[in-house]
């Protein structure tokens, strides 16, 4: 072929979740139970965080862990039949904020049993904040407590500042451990991050209140021993179970707009 080529305009974007070159799911994989989100369906799995590898029941998410096969079976067995058909999804994943990249890397290598066009990972925390709609532009302090793990997050304009996480839960309810005992453990990574921050950024957040989110925040005992602790406001998220995938999905929706996704560029700006 000779002669200059000309590019053909991209074609019309349809709307999300319209768009099925551009199917996106969201996914939160607990320690105790896994929920994901598809675009034009809403959340349509919620179920234990568990397979069935022939040899009995396996928990494939422990305590800030990953087992990488133990997942992609279970997204294969939970997800694998529910997309359209040649279809290539966008995938956001939420992670543990102190989970690390080598969390990262085996969550989206799980994900990959799902032939997705792309995969992000979030840090629950931020994705929390996002479904609460709560304004990041200023300093906000996340209580995450899951099943397995607690995270206490400090968010600054989006980002995460600092952190801290226990490996205790809502599941360790039924042992030994009490709800004092959690809202204690709350209270004592805050007030190690009082302590070690050199800025005014955790004193602004506590300010503000906390927001809380997780299976925890449905146990009103915690809630109430976090508030007569912490003095200061605690603000549980509307739906805090499903604050994480309902948070990812908003910015799935996000990532599908963006010009990358659309195949539009922002118009030019012309200094005058």
């Amino acid at each position: 072929m000779t002669g200059a080529s000309h590019p053909h305009p991209a074609a019309p974007h349809r709307p999300w979740p319209m768009c099925r070159r551009c199917c996106g799911i969201a996914l939160d994989m607990g320690g105790a139970r896994t929920r994901a989100w598809i675009s034009g369906e809403g959340v349509v799995v919620d179920v234990p965080t568990v397979t069935f590898p022939g040899t009995g029941a396996l928990y494939p998410v422990q305590r800030g862990t990953i087992d990488t096969p133990g997942c992609a079976r279970m997204l294969q067995r939970l997800l694998g039949n529910r997309l359209p058909r040649l279809t290539r999804p966008m995938v956001i994943v939420t992670v543990p904020v102190l989970g690390g990249v080598a969390y990262r890397t085996r969550a989206r290598t799980a994900v990959d049993v799902l032939r997705p066009r792309g995969v992000l990972t979030v840090p629950s925390a931020r994705a929390v904040a996002v479904a609460a709609g709560a304004d990041l532009s200023r300093p906000l302090m996340v209580v995450d407590i899951g099943a397995h793990l607690t995270e206490v997050v400090l968010l600054s304009d989006g980002t995460v500042t600092d952190a801290r996480r226990t490996a205790l839960g809502t599941s360790d309810l039924d042992g030994t451990t009490t709800p004092e005992q959690i809202a204690g453990t709350v209270a004592t990574m805050l007030t190690a991050m009082l302590r070690q921050d050199r800025t005014t950024l955790t004193v602004d957040a506590l300010h503000r209140g906390i927001l809380l989110a997780g299976g925890g925040a449905l146990r009103p005992e915690i809630t109430h021993h976090l508030t007569g602790r912490l003095h200061t406001p605690v603000r549980v998220v509307p739906a805090p179970h499903t604050a994480a995938v309902r948070g990812a999905a908003k910015l799935l929706h996000t990532a599908h707009t963006h010009p990358s996704a659309t195949g539009r560029r922002p118009p030019a700006v012309h200094p005058h």
